[in-house]
């Protein structure tokens, strides 16, 4: 595997950080996607402090340029799409902008990347991309509706993919994480306080209550990169990994549940 290189964007913090650490002590060439030197040198000491060498290179994921490139400079094997953003709102409290630039790195961005790597992929007779979607890509949630439609059409395209490529001997993964502990949470609560004035101000504080309650016993970040680790190594990785008790409960309901007891619950639950 040390000739092997594996990208995977957002690798300044959270999952992306401990996924460029557990990749490189898979013996892949590790190589972590960030946007500014500070954060290349926040991955470097953290490569320093684990005993592992991991490379970084500049990239802002909306940037088409830019992805293009990065990617023609590298041959990747694996490619972990994990770069993303959070966004908290109603969806009659988020505009236009927001949305379209939630939608640009969450879903356009992945598939940019993927399809830059496909080429390299191929030539080298297989490789995996691995795309961190999260359990709101197969429930939605009030509130929520604008992240989990991002992770809802990140998932179509992922299944379509999978299929599209498997005859090159390339394996399409995606990784689905419940509540992990991650500074995600506190960016939800930076968009709460951009709505101060919504209808819907004691809701989002009945979610924010739901969340600091749902604190304990998380999965953390390095517990996600050891998934992504393993898919990126196994002989025949699944096509989705859930990761954590929410993410198998939140799937088991939405299927068993009837939509108007659902709908009920969440509507009580935060007061809508």
């Amino acid at each position: 595997m040390p000739n092997k290189t594996v990208l995977t964007t957002g690798a300044n913090s959270g999952i992306g950080l401990a996924t460029v650490l557990a990749v490189a002590k898979r013996g892949f060439r590790s190589v972590g996607a960030v946007r500014s030197e500070a954060k290349a040198e926040a991955v470097a000491k953290a490569a320093a402090g684990a005993g592992v060498d991991v490379a970084t290179v500049l990239l802002d994921v909306d940037d088409a340029e830019q992805c293009r490139a990065v990617m023609s400079e590298l041959e990747v094997y694996g490619l972990v799409n994990n770069a993303g953003t959070s966004l908290t709102g109603a969806v009659e409290d988020v505009p236009d902008d927001e949305a379209r630039a939630l939608l640009e790195t969450m879903v356009v961005a992945p598939m940019r990347l993927a399809r830059l790597a496909l080429p390299a992929m191929r030539a080298q007779g297989g490789g995996r991309i691995v795309n961190i979607s999260s359990v709101l890509g197969r429930v939605s949630l009030p509130l929520a509706g604008w992240y989990g439609g991002a992770k809802h059409a990140l998932e179509a395209l992922s299944d379509a993919l999978r299929i599209e490529v498997a005859r090159d001997g390339v394996q399409v993964v995606l990784v689905e994480p419940g509540r992990i502990d991650t500074g995600i949470w506190d960016r939800s609560r930076e968009d709460i306080e951009r709505r101060e004035g919504s209808r819907y101000q004691h809701s989002y504080g009945l979610s924010l209550s739901s969340v600091r309650l749902g604190g304990f016993n998380r999965p953390d970040a390095a517990a996600v990169a050891q998934v992504i680790a393993g898919a990126l190594s196994a002989r025949r990785p699944r096509s989705r990994y859930m990761i954590g008790a929410d993410t198998r409960l939140g799937v088991v309901a939405d299927a068993l549940v009837p939509t108007r007891v659902k709908d009920l619950a969440l509507r009580r639950g935060l007061g809508l």
